[in-house]
């Protein structure tokens, strides 16, 4: 008879709960939504942050707060929202560096696979391999051309290290048996502004970052690292075209904290579905380069898991080190 009340009394207590947790999804939200983002403003995810944080407001019917927490590639806000009640109101960016490099070649304070509830990708967008105009290499075989003559003294700056930059240099010195010395910053955008001073030649720079300046002639576009030409700079060739099988893309997703309840995710998730089905929102995103790709919270979880699995013999070949 004990165990037969003990039995009653949790199968209680988990109907308890899990009304609970109903009656907070019905409800949700009910207050600000906070969306973190690992790299500084002016870099491409807050970018992305900033396009799409009006329309994750109309839909959420709550105000969507962009928080930057740089550092350390995005660990920082990784670790943040590891750490977060599992409650839907701290989201965070889930990028490549952070979920997928960073975890292959140094100690991250949370476990990619387990830390976190995954809410859907977002969007997907190129590197682009761009130059001060004072650097003489016009072309992708210039650049080559340029390293091999100087081994170790053309330097390229890119958003950290293990950020999808730097890994898109390894993979070009890798494939082609040249030496380019890697500098990292704390972001894109202090990574651009340095290279628009002059005072690097190089970057290996998300695409959406790049355009403006490369339309205006203040940096020099080399080649884009995805399988296709960029529409918005669609005279710039691919890596690819020279040098058989290169493809380097960056992407980002929404994440939760692991444990958030799922009637909230799948609300978030219709919220971000419908922000990246507006036109308000592709627009600015094809204008820059970035694709939409909205997907479910499961497709994001294999789209993460397919990822590691491609890059991780990469990351281990080009020995990266934090």
């Amino acid at each position: 008879m004990r165990v037969l009340q003990e039995l009653a009394r949790v199968a209680a207590t988990v109907t308890a709960c899990a009304l609970a947790a109903c009656a907070l999804a019905e409800d949700y939200p009910t207050r600000p939504v906070r969306m973190i983002v690992g790299f500084p403003p002016g870099g491409a995810t807050d970018l992305v942050a900033r396009i799409i944080q009006p329309k994750m407001t109309e839909f959420l019917g709550q105000q969507v707060v962009v928080d930057n927490r740089p550092g350390a590639n995005g660990i920082i806000s990784l670790d943040l929202i590891a750490r977060a009640q599992p409650d839907g109101y701290s989201l965070a960016f889930g990028h490549f560096g952070g979920l997928v490099i960073s975890p292959a070649i140094q100690k991250v304070p949370y476990d990619p696979a387990r830390s976190f509830t995954p809410i859907g990708l977002m969007v997907t967008l190129q590197n682009i391999i761009i130059t001060h105009p004072s650097v003489n290499a016009k072309t992708l075989d210039d650049y080559i051309a340029l390293a091999k003559a100087k081994q170790g003294q053309l330097n390229y700056a890119s958003a950290g290290v293990g950020s999808p930059g730097h890994l898109a240099g390894e993979l070009l010195q890798t494939m082609v048996g040249i030496k380019i010395t890697h500098v990292p910053f704390k972001g894109g955008a202090p990574a651009l502004t340095s290279l628009l001073a002059g005072h690097v030649p190089s970057f290996f720079a998300v695409i959406s970052t790049a355009v403006p300046h490369v339309l205006s002639g203040r940096a020099h576009a080399i080649a884009v690292t995805g399988a296709e030409r960029a529409d918005a700079l669609p005279g710039v060739p691919t890596v690819g075209e020279s040098i058989r099988g290169y493809v380097a893309t960056n992407w980002y997703g929404l994440l939760a904290p692991a444990g958030t309840p799922k009637a909230i995710v799948d609300r978030i998730n219709k919220a971000l579905v419908a922000t990246l089905g507006s036109a308000q929102v592709t627009q600015p995103l094809n204008a820059r380069g970035i694709d939409a790709r909205p997907s479910s919270p499961g497709q994001y979880a294999k789209f993460i898991g397919d990822e590691t699995r491609k890059w991780l013999p990469i990351i281990k070949r080009a020995d990266i080190a934090p």
